[in-house]
């Protein structure tokens, strides 16, 4: 027999070792490749898995605990939940290629799955099987979340009022539209910490009670720039972390203008006024002339000024003739008798009908566009 390197006989057993060309597919490297196939199979193993896995769920909202952390995996039974936790666990082989599994989950009770797995895969060249049975056990717990819902929790509240007067219903109730979707917003992006913990509607407007500070400071910003207003903020120690470090509760006031979008006023020496904004100053349309009017930065949301109605107020009636560029005749909505009124430009000459608003100041046209906001 004609002599031999070292490198082609199996340096474990000692047997000749046939050369290989080609390299085929799960070929090892390193000295794995010098072993023959006898000895590099004695101690494969295709896949490493656990005979036991204990799984953390929450028993009312069904997020698994992972890691160091609550997540939500929107699983429809539990045997999903078993599939997805055993995959994770398992470990393949650093040669092995073309690795596919199959499992036959076996509901052992209602905490326990048996998932019996078949895996295949190749190397050197071989089909490698091998079967395996994962135990798993779900562990029912109440995740940090649930734990604060039910505990009634919250970093934050929201307190909706308005100045001189109380929020209306739409605005109570647009203001909670706007953090219940500001919330979701956040939940669908992940942020398990972001939930309401109440909503308290009083006669004087409504508390909303919030998971995180900076989720109640954005929501009220929101309201704010809704309706206008202005937004103030105090907190409260309520408690110390773990870390010895103050926790304290921000409650965000929310204080709506005394007059919003669609209220008619009459500003001192002025003639009414339909207000279209309460942002930074008080801004709307002269019902005289059709005029903008701008209250003074120095009376801003807030000038002296005499509360008539409001927009829902309007009432539809016949426009009768254009007199001049200053004068129309309507039929008062209530005598039916025609009356003379100011013309402002915003009136539609071709109409056959106004709305016109009536106070004991006289009657007034209405921008269609502002009918809107009744």
């Amino acid at each position: 027999m004609s002599s031999r390197s070292s490198g082609e006989f199996c340096p474990r057993c000692g047997d000749p070792v046939e050369p290989r060309e080609q390299p085929r597919p799960g070929d090892p490297a390193g000295r794995q490749a010098t072993l023959c196939d006898s000895c590099y199979f004695e101690g494969f193993d295709l896949v490493d898995a656990p005979d036991e896995l204990t799984v953390k769920l929450c028993a009312r909202c069904g997020a698994v605990y992972r890691g160091n952390r609550w997540v939500d995996i929107g699983a429809e039974d539990y045997t999903d939940v078993a599939i997805e936790e055993t995959q994770q666990s398992l470990g393949v082989h650093v040669d092995a290629e073309e690795v596919s599994w199959l499992v036959d989950p076996e509901q052992v009770d209602e905490n326990t799955v048996m998932m019996h797995c078949h895996f295949s895969g190749v190397a050197r060249g071989a089909v490698i099987e091998a079967d395996h049975d994962v135990r798993v056990r779900f562990s029912r717990e109440t995740c940090t979340r649930c734990s604060r819902i039910a505990g009634d929790y919250y970093a934050s509240v929201i307190q909706v009022r308005a100045t001189e007067r109380t929020p209306s219903d739409e605005e109570v109730e647009q203001s909670v539209d706007i953090a219940e979707s500001f919330v979701e917003d956040r939940e669908a992006t992940g942020n398990r910490n972001a939930f309401i913990t109440e909503i308290d509607e009083s006669r004087d407007g409504v508390d909303i009670k919030l998971s995180d500070t900076q989720m109640g400071r954005a929501i009220a910003s929101r309201i704010r720039r809704r309706f206008g207003g202005t937004v103030s903020d105090s907190r409260t120690l309520v408690t110390e972390d773990e870390d010895g470090n103050e926790v304290y509760r921000v409650t965000y006031a929310v204080r709506l203008p005394p007059y919003p979008a669609g209220t008619i006023v009459q500003p001192e020496g002025e003639d009414p006024v339909l207000v279209r904004s309460a942002h930074g100053n008080l801004k709307g349309d002269y019902l005289t002339t059709g005029e903008h009017y701008e209250a003074s930065s120095d009376d801003g949301i807030a000038p002296a000024a005499r509360r008539l109605g409001h927009v829902r107020d309007a009432r539809e009636t016949t426009l009768v003739a254009i007199e001049d560029e200053h004068a129309v005749q309507v039929l008062d909505p209530d005598t039916f008798e025609t009356k003379t009124i100011a013309r402002p430009d915003y009136l539609d000459e071709d109409a056959e009908t106004v709305h016109v608003f009536k106070s004991r100041e006289g009657l007034y046209v209405l921008p269609e566009d502002a009918l809107g906001d009744r």
